[in-house]
């Protein structure tokens, strides 16, 4: 458990924008994807006249975008038209604090994104229900957590986020 747990406050240490050292990077970098399939030029007539709003201030320069630039300014225009105002609201802080981060801070989180997306589903899944339950804990335990986590070594941190987790039986 305490495994789960220090593997989740590494997670929760990079999504809160936690002090990252050089000598934090993964043991090995993961294998490169293949290369996706060429991204198709988005009309701008072919977006919903909400989204064409949201996106009001590419209009002009719209068709000098790049195909996947237009598809990724489209989908994420679709994501934010289907979004509660809260859902929204709690959209624009993530934005701000990202815009704050300093550059190499956002490449560590880039990074740990894409080592993230490259772990099989199962092992997403057990991330993400550590990571539910380190936010769950009272702050104190939280910071507790993220001390011990501070204070290991590369070594020792990849020791506990590497091995395998054992098995809970389910009651």
């Amino acid at each position: 458990m305490i495994r789960a747990l220090l593997v989740c406050a590494s997670l929760g240490l990079a999504a809160a924008g936690g002090v990252a050292r050089a000598d934090d990077a993964p043991a090995s970098a993961p294998a490169p994807a293949a290369a996706p399939a060429p991204a198709v030029p988005k009309a701008w007539s072919s977006m919903s006249p909400q989204q064409q709003q949201l996106l009001h201030s590419y209009q002009d320069k719209w068709d000098s975008l790049p195909a996947d630039r237009q598809q990724a300014l489209a989908k994420g225009s679709q994501r934010w038209l289907g979004m509660s105002p809260e859902q929204r609201a709690s959209a624009q802080q993530r934005f701000s604090q990202w815009r704050a981060m300093p550059p190499q801070q956002q490449q560590q989180l880039r990074q740990r994104w894409q080592q993230y997306k490259s772990m099989p589903p199962e092992q997403q899944q057990r991330v993400r229900e550590s990571f539910n339950r380190f936010r769950q804990m009272p702050p104190e335990r939280r910071m507790e957590l993220r001390k011990q986590w501070r204070q290991m070594s590369p070594a020792q941190r990849r020791s506990v986020t590497q091995r395998p987790q054992p098995r809970r039986n389910p009651r």
